[in-house]
C-alpha cells in the first residue's frame, strides 16, 4: 500500500520524481532478538524490530508495537508512513517505527517489563533523542514508554528524557499528549466539514475501536455537538439512534462491561457496523479494514482515518467514485506526533507548556496541515491522500537534494 501511494505521488513531484527512489527502501533496519525469562523460569525468545525509513529530515520519529501480528514487512511501511506523517505536517523528524512480535496482554507486569528493557537495550544503538526517538503505539503505553526511557538512561549514565514521547507527566510527558491522537482527528473531521459546508452539531459519527485514538475522537465529537451512533469494538458492533455518551462508554468499559450496556442501545452483527449511515466515519483500529467490499457499503459522507493504513488503495478509488471524502491516515492521526514533537522540544528544553498551550498549538498546526493539503488537492485535482503524499515527498526530498550524497 506504501509503494503504491508512493507511486501516485510520483506522477506529480516534476523535477524531484528521479529521487523518488530512495523513498522507496528503508534507510536502515534492526531485527533483534528478545530473550525473556518468564516468571516460571523458562526462557522464551521473541523477535524485535526497528526500521528508520528517513532521516534526511531530521531524528526518526515513530512508535513502538507489541502485538502477535507484528513483522517486518508492516514494521518498514509504517516507518514509511511516519516519514509521510511528519513532513505533512512540517516537524523536523524522519520516519522510524518499531515493534516485537508478542501478546503483551499474554504476559504478567513483571515479564513485560523484563520484554520492554531487553528490547531497549538491543535497539539503543539505533535510537536517542537526536537520533530516533520511539513512542507509544499498538500493544504499548506510557508505563511501557518509561521503562524504555529508564533502561536507555541507565545504559547511557545519565538521565535522557527526550529518548521516547508518551511518557508519564512526572518523566518529562506532555500534558494533552494521551488525546493528542484523538483530539487532532477530531480537528481533521471539524476542518473538513467547515470545507464541505457539513455542520458538526447533530452529525451522526460512527467510530470502530474504542482506544486512546478512538475514545478520545469520540469524546472531543460528543462535546462539539456530534452524535456517536454506532460503535465497534473487539467484542461486537452497537448501534444507538440518540448517540453513545463517551463518558458512559469510558465508565463501563473500565468496568470490565458491555458497550451494550449503555441505555438505548441495540447490538448488531459485527460486519453491520458498516452499513450504518453517517457524516463522519472513524476508523481508529487495525490497518485494511475498508476494502473494495466494504467500501462500496459505506454510508457515510467523511472517512477520518483514527488508524494508520485503515483503507486499501483499490477502496480509495471507489470512495472517490461515490463522492466520500478521505482524510487519509498520514493527516488525521497527526496530532499524536505533533504534540510528541512538543513533548521532545519540552524536554530539551526543559519547559514546561499547560494543557491549554499544547491544545492551543496542536489545533493551530493541525488545522494549518490541513488547509495545506486540502489547497494543494484542488489546485492539481487529486485526492486528499495523493496531496498529502505529493507535499511529503516534496519536502523529504528537497531535503534530501541539498544534503546531497555522501560519499
Amino acid at each position: 500500500m506504501f509503494l503504491e501511494q508512493l507511486e501516485r505521488a510520483s506522477l506529480h513531484l516534476g523535477d524531484l520524481a528521479p529521487l523518488l527512489e530512495t523513498l522507496r527502501h528503508p534507510k536502515r533496519v534492526l531485527i533483534v532478538d528478545v530473550p525473556v525469562r518468564m516468571d516460571d523460569g523458562r526462557l522464551l525468545h521473541f523477535e524485535g524490530y526497528r526500521a528508520q525509513h528517513s532521516l534526511a529530515r531530521g531524528p526518526g520519529k515513530g512508535g513502538v508495537r507489541f502485538h502477535p501480528g507484528v513483522n517486518l514487512s508492516e514494521v518498514i511501511a509504517l516507518a514509511g508512513l511516519m516519514t509521510v506523517k511528519n513532513a505533512v505536517i512540517g516537524v523536523p523528524f524522519g520516519g522510524a517505527k518499531g515493534g516485537v512480535r508478542v501478546d503483551p496482554r499474554a504476559l504478567s507486569r513483571s515479564e513485560l517489563e523484563r520484554l520492554v528493557r531487553r528490547y531497549t537495550s538491543e535497539i539503543g544503538v539505533m535510537i536517542g533523542p537526536d537520533r530516533d526517538i520511539p513512542a507509544p503505539d499498538v500493544g504499548t503505553d506510557e508505563r511501557v514508554m518509561a521503562w524504555m526511557m529508564d533502561t536507555y538512561s541507565v545504559n547511557a549514565g545519565r538521565t535522557v528524557t527526550g529518548v521516547v514521547t508518551g511518557k508519564p507527566l512526572a518523566l518529562g510527558g506532555s500534558r494533552g499528549r494521551r488525546e493528542a491522537t484523538g483530539r487532532g482527528v477530531f480537528i481533521a473531521g471539524r476542518s473538513a466539514a467547515l470545507h464541505l459546508g457539513l455542520a458538526i452539531k447533530d452529525a451522526r459519527v460512527a467510530i470502530q475501536g474504542l482506544g486512546n485514538v478512538g475514545g478520545a475522537a469520540a469524546a472531543c465529537f460528543h462535546t462539539a455537538g456530534a452524535k456517536i451512533v454506532s460503535v465497534q469494538t473487539s467484542a461486537g458492533a452497537y448501534f444507538n439512534p440518540q448517540g453513545f455518551d463517551p463518558s458512559v462508554l469510558a465508565g463501563l468499559r473500565a468496568g470490565g462491561r458491555s458497550v451494550g450496556e449503555h441505555p438505548g442501545t441495540e447490538t448488531l452483527a459485527a460486519d453491520a457496523f458498516w452499513d450504518v449511515e453517517s457524516e463522519f466515519l472513524i476508523p481508529a483500529a487495525l490497518e485494511n479494514q475498508i476494502d473494495e467490499a466494504v467500501a462500496r457499503r459505506l454510508k457515510t459522507r467523511v472517512v477520518v482515518e483514527g488508524a494508520n493504513g485503515p483503507t486499501t488503495p483499490a477502496a480509495d478509488d471507489v470512495l472517490a467514485g461515490r463522492g466520500v471524502q478521505v482524510i487519509p491516515d498520514v493527516l488525521a492521526n497527526a496530532g499524536g506526533v505533533l504534540v510528541s514533537y512538543f513533548e521532545w522540544v519540552q524536554d530539551t528544553t526543559s519547559y514546561y507548556w499547560s494543557e491549554d498551550e499544547v491544545n492551543s498549538k496542536l489545533d493551530r498546526l493541525m488545522a494549518e496541515a490541513f488547509t495545506a493539503v486540502w489547497d494543494a488537492a484542488q489546485a492539481s485535482k487529486l485526492s486528499l491522500r495523493t496531496a498529502a503524499f505529493v507535499l511529503a515527498c516534496r519536502r523529504v526530498l528537497q531535503a534530501r537534494e541539498l544534503r546531497g550524497l555522501y560519499p
